[in-house]
């Protein structure tokens, strides 16, 4: 009777077999899952963001006074600069501990988050769908000021569902590592996390 190493081909060994295999647990899809979404949510913000800027006037309006006239104004280029700069910065503030986690850059990381634990990929899933979740957020800001500034294309109200959809969301997210963090402290507490 062969058995599944007889038909593996020469050079094969079990250790891709088994990371392959392990690239089909629940919680490592998950964090790839994330790491798309995330990705995603960059290609979106890019779209959309050189969309509306092109598309913007030379003056980007982010007040209106009460007969729905531009109040406050900055120039567009200023608007380029201080979006980007926003993005950037959240997204390498967030995405950096994930890396450290993923590349397990010191003892500490790699004694807290060991390789084929579900909190560290629980972990790793929550930081890129957060950071995924705040470059949304990012798009509905900028798609916000775009309808202000281009009142005769797009009105601002149609992106109120927006404003009160990012703060459940964030909400949403802030609870869940809560409950992440609460499952390891059960796990250290008791005993049975690894060590």
């Amino acid at each position: 009777m062969r058995q599944l190493g007889d038909a593996l081909p020469m050079g094969a060994s079990w250790n891709r077999i088994n990371i392959y295999i392990s690239g089909l647990i629940p919680q490592t899809m998950y964090a790839r899952l994330s790491k798309a979404f995330y990705f995603l949510s960059v290609v979106f913000f890019l779209i959309a963001f050189m969309y509306m800027y092109s598309a913007s006037p030379e003056f980007v309006t982010y007040e209106l006074s009460d007969r729905g006239l531009p109040l406050k104004q900055l120039s567009k280029d200023s608007f380029f600069y201080l979006t980007v700069a926003l993005f950037l910065v959240s997204n390498v503030l967030l995405i950096l501990p994930a890396k450290l986690v993923e590349m397990q850059y010191t003892l500490t990381l790699k004694r807290v988050f060991p390789k084929g634990d579900p909190f560290r990929e629980q972990v790793l899933s929550w930081i890129y769908s957060f950071t995924g979740i705040v470059n949304i957020s990012t798009v509905a800001l900028v798609f916000y000021l775009y309808s202000i500034t281009n009142q005769h294309e797009i009105k601002s109200e149609e992106f109120n569902v927006f404003f009160y959809l990012v703060p459940a969301l964030f909400v949403a997210w802030i609870v869940a590592l809560f409950v992440i963090l609460a499952v390891k402290i059960k796990q250290v507490r008791s005993g049975s996390a690894l060590s």
